[in-house]
């Protein structure tokens, strides 16, 4: 079993880096240690979570440590299956093995789990994803010019990234070779500099700069490769190592010439509601998992079927 979790760490609108709150060893070794129990004690949260995890075909939750098995048990008897069937998550698993909705929730869930989550949690999140499908915004068809893939593809994923957030940086070779390694989906980018980076403003300028001189996604990977030393200088000089005229992308840089377009962008993520970067947007949906391969794939392959259905999902 693959485990991966829900929620990726993101740069909020103040700049700061945020993620979800997960029990560390640190918090756990401040509480006083439990009271050894009897060799005659049993401890049957263990045992029922064991029996619910237990048997179900093709998928094997054994590695889980108790903790997870715990939280993930939870989640298999309060939480139904999105197929739309009567049933909860772990009923459906075992009574439908045929649904193949219930086996890709519970990926999700255990992986959620595995990463520290508390049931609860792991429901919310579970609840966003599915009805993301529904909760869509309009956006304005992105610039071909900072985008991968086919104009007609049928999945697209828009992300707004500033240059200087550490997670954009982590996130941005991860949402490339995802689209190398599936030509028919298109990857856009939408900058989206956060006031409190200093440095991400002038280098968005200059990636738009770039991109008018046929030259983004090379002045994207370089600008992030480097993001921990974007001072003027090392802007110029990246542009320059790329065949940029330095002159000009440092007049573009003093006379504000891309700030209106920047502000537009930036009016665009407030319309949608973005409060962090790295956000990254299918077909107007909020892609509320983690920027990993498994999670894109796992996302966009819900969007086929969501697709294919018309809005719906395939009937098992």
């Amino acid at each position: 079993m693959s485990a991966f979790a829900l929620t990726g760490a993101t740069c909020d609108k103040n700049g700061a880096g945020g993620e979800p709150a997960r029990p560390t060893a640190a918090t756990k070794a401040e509480a006083p240690p439990p009271e050894q129990p009897k060799v005659a004690d049993v401890d049957e949260g263990a045992v029922n979570s064991d029996l619910i995890l237990q048997d179900i075909p093709g998928l094997d939750f054994s590695e889980l440590p108790a903790p997870a098995k715990k939280e993930l048990a939870a989640v298999f008897t309060d939480e139904f299956c999105y197929c739309g069937c009567p049933h909860t998550v772990g009923a459906c698993l075992k009574q439908h093995p045929q649904c193949k909705h219930a086996k890709r929730m519970a990926l999700l869930a255990a992986g959620e789990a595995a990463a520290g989550a508390m049931s609860t949690d792991i429901i919310v999140l579970l609840s966003k994803y599915y009805l993301s499908f529904r909760d869509r915004v309009k956006l304005p068809q992105p610039d071909s010019r900072m985008c991968l893939g086919p104009a007609d593809a049928k999945v697209t994923l828009l992300e707004f990234s500033d240059f200087e957030c550490p997670f954009c940086g982590a996130a941005a070779p991860v949402l490339e070779a995802f689209q190398k390694a599936h030509p028919d989906v298109r990857f856009c980018y939408q900058p989206f500099p956060l006031q409190s980076h200093p440095h991400a403003l002038p280098a968005a300028q200059a990636a738009l700069f770039a991109r008018d001189h046929g030259k983004f996604w090379q002045m994207h990977d370089l600008l992030f490769a480097n993001q921990t030393a974007l001072s003027r200088e090392k802007i110029l000089e990246l542009g320059e190592s790329i065949g940029l005229p330095k002159d000009a992308l440092g007049k573009a840089l003093d006379s504000g010439q891309y700030l209106d377009e920047l502000k537009a962008s930036k009016e665009l993520g407030h319309t949608v509601h973005l409060d962090h970067t790295p956000t990254v947007f299918i077909n107007g949906r909020e892609h509320l998992l983690g920027v990993s391969t498994e999670l894109l794939q796992h996302s966009v392959e819900d969007e086929l079927e969501w697709q294919a259905n018309g809005g719906a999902w395939a009937k098992d």
